[in-house]
C-alpha cells in the first residue's frame, strides 16, 4: 500500500531524514521507535507532505504521493492524527468532527452520509457523542485525543498515521485507545502507521516495526523480534515490567 523510498527530508539546512525507506502492506499495523529527535514524527509529516521531502519517493497505492499538498494527500485515503491532538479549542466536538469530513464535504456527499460517519466516530468513542456539543477545549486530554482520532476517521483514511497517541495520558485512557486502533484494523481494514513514546505497547500492537536513529532506519522486522533483541530491548524497553494492556 505504502512504499518510501530513500527519501530526504530538510528542515532548512538540518538533514532530517536521510535516505529512509519503509513499506506498509494493506491491513498492516506498523510501529516507529526511536530516541527523541530521531526523525519518526518527520517521516509521518513527509508523509502527509507537512514536511515536504527534498528527494526520494512516496508511493500510495503505487500513485506518488511525495510532490502532493497536504490536502490532496488526504484525498488520496491518508489521515494523520498530529502530536498533541490540536483540536480546534474554540469549536464544539461535533464541528471538530465535521471539519475532519471537509474534503467529503467539498465533494458534495450527502449529510446523511456524513452522519452516518459521525454515528460511526461515535460508536468507538462514546464520550464524544456525549460531549458533541462542548468546546474541544473544554475536554480532558483523553477526550481530546479521541477526538483528534475520531475527527482523522471522518475523512475515511485507508492509512492512518498517528503521532504519540498515549502521550500524557492515565493508563486506562490509553488502553481503551489502544483496543479502538486494534479494532479498525480487524475491523474495517484500517492500516495504520504508529509513532509511540510506549515502545514496548506499540510492539506488542504492530506487525512490524523500524527502528530510527539520527534520521536514519538502523533495524527493521517483525514486531515480537525487535521486542527480543537484545539492543532494542537496552536502547528503548528499559527493564521487564507488566504493561496494564496485558493484564
Amino acid at each position: 500500500m505504502l512504499k518510501i523510498k530513500n527519501i530526504n527530508t530538510y528542515y532548512g539546512q538540518v538533514h532530517a531524514l536521510k535516505n529512509v525507506s519503509i513499506h506498509l502492506a494493506r491491513g498492516e499495523i506498523v510501529t516507529l521507535i526511536g530516541a527523541n529527535g530521531a526523525g519518526k514524527t518527520t517521516v509521518l509529516n513527509s508523509i502527509s507532505a507537512v514536511t515536504p521531502v527534498r528527494n526520494g519517493e512516496i508511493l500510495f497505492n503505487t500513485s506518488p504521493a511525495h510532490s502532493l499538498s497536504p490536502d490532496r494527500v488526504v484525498g488520496m485515503g491518508i489521515s494523520q492524527v498530529p502530536e498533541g491532538r490540536q483540536v480546534f479549542k474554540p469549536l464544539t466536538v461535533e464541528d471538530n468532527l465535521e471539519l475532519g469530513a471537509y474534503l467529503r464535504i467539498r465533494k458534495r456527499e450527502g449529510r446523511g452520509v456524513i452522519r452516518q460517519s459521525l454515528e460511526e466516530v461515535y460508536t468507538l468513542f462514546p464520550r464524544l457523542k456525549e460531549r458533541r456539543k462542548q468546546l474541544a477545549g473544554t475536554l480532558s486530554g483523553g477526550e481530546q485525543q479521541m477526538l483528534a482520532i475520531g475527527r482523522a476517521l471522518m475523512a475515511q483514511p485507508l492509512l492512518l498515521l498517528l503521532d504519540e497517541p498515549s502521550m500524557g495520558l492515565a493508563p486506562l485512557v490509553v488502553q481503551e485507545i489502544f483496543t479502538v486502533l486494534k479494532n479498525l484494523r480487524s475491523e474495517k481494514g484500517t492500516t495504520i502507521l504508529l509513532v509511540e513514546q510506549n515502545a514496548k505497547a506499540a510492539l506488542k500492537m504492530a506487525d512490524r516495526g523500524y527502528v530510527l536513529e539520527t534520521g536514519k532506519v538502523i533495524l527493521e522486522g517483525l514486531a515480537s523480534e525487535l521486542l527480543e533483541n537484545k539492543e532494542v530491548q537496552r536502547a528503548y524497553l528499559g527493564k521487564e515490567k507488566k504493561e496494564i494492556w496485558e493484564r
